[in-house]
């Protein structure tokens, strides 16, 4: 009987420390991350924070094309909110530079390290989905964070 509490116990110690390593944090999403714009195609950078109140905000640090540099330091990503429960930040909105109306969205990481957005209007079928690799530093310095 004494070993098969031990086994027990040691099963349940390692499922447990599994399921903790599997699972995302919210501030795991903090970090520099290179995206195409859907509608342009012009690459640019963003900087995704904690913006306090357990909520997630994006801020464009560097765009590739000279028309799009006047955006550089704008809030487009919004109230993002971490689930844990689904392992990723929804109920959060998109608003591009130049362009009317919200996106709603959400996003999760995929097993190769991209982070998944998906912006959409209503329902999830009516959207696009985007993959933003992380990067490590900042393309543009003179943005700050």
């Amino acid at each position: 009987m004494l070993f098969h509490k031990k086994h027990f116990l040691f099963v349940l110690i390692v499922s447990i420390n599994s399921l903790l390593w599997a699972q995302n944090r919210g501030d795991d999403v903090v970090g520099y991350y290179l995206t195409i714009d859907p509608f342009s195609g012009a690459m640019s950078q963003v900087y995704l924070y904690n913006a306090g109140n357990d909520t997630y905000e994006g801020k464009i640090i560097w765009v590739e094309v000279e028309e799009g540099k006047k955006y550089e330091g704008y809030v487009f990503l919004k109230k993002m909110i971490f689930n844990t429960k689904d392992n990723e930040w929804q109920n959060g909105s998109i608003v591009y530079p130049g362009k009317s109306g919200k996106f709603k969205t959400y996003m999760r990481f995929e097993k190769d390290g991209r982070l998944r957005v998906r912006g959409y209007w209503g329902i999830t079928l009516l959207g696009k989905t985007v993959f933003w690799p992380r990067e490590k530093e900042s393309r543009n310095p003179q943005i700050i964070p």
